[in-house]
């Protein structure tokens, strides 16, 4: 739990300073979602050793303090990375893949007993919904306020109410999600 938690720190202090340094990540420590990231992996954590009540103490402490409700099966890589927590509701059977950064007031839920897939290196804006049976493919960004309702492919920004293809990206010179890449999508989900 410990080498995911820090690792999901490390990726934040890259993510809002441009740094893994130490101070980079002290200032990420005390910054907003940092706290429902440590409570998402303790409760992540006593799941795996079927500590049930102990994750559900974890998952409310979440919901109660962060504002944050994360299911208790959700699964996520290392550098999952909540930006801003407020809001922000995942589904139990989740499944996401290694550097996710969520902002506020993200939904990631299932349609139908069926939730979204999350591949590698995504960016979620704010207020963005991904429902149902959706893969969401590596290098992807989700526009704040979008409404993913179906496949994203491997490098692709989206975004609208359905979210559309509004630029798709060569991934195979993508190496990782950096800052700058977050000014791809605007307040209202535009590609800029």
């Amino acid at each position: 739990m410990l080498r995911l938690f820090i690792e999901d720190v490390r990726q934040k202090a890259v993510w809002c300073y441009g740094s893994s340094s130490m101070s980079a990540v002290v200032q990420t420590l005390l910054t907003d979602g940092t706290a429902a990231m440590f409570w998402y992996r303790a409760m992540q954590w006593s799941q795996r050793w079927r500590l049930v009540p102990l994750s559900m103490i974890f998952n409310k402490i979440n919901a109660i303090c962060c504002q944050c409700i994360i299911g208790r099966n959700a699964d996520f890589g290392p550098g999952f990375v909540l930006i801003h927590s407020q809001g922000v509701v995942i589904n139990s059977n989740v499944r996401g893949g290694r550097q996710i950064f969520v902002e506020h007031q993200v939904t990631i839920g299932a349609e139908k007993n069926q939730t979204p897939i999350l591949a590698d290196n995504i960016f979620i804006g704010a207020g963005a919904k991904i429902i149902g049976p959706v893969r969401i493919g590596k290098f992807s960004r989700i526009g704040a306020n979008a409404v993913v309702v179906h496949d994203v492919p491997e490098g692709a920004t989206v975004g609208g109410i359905p979210a559309k293809v509004l630029r798709q990206r060569d991934v195979t010179q993508a190496d990782s999600l950096t800052a700058d890449d977050e000014n791809l999508v605007s307040s209202s989900g535009a590609a800029i």
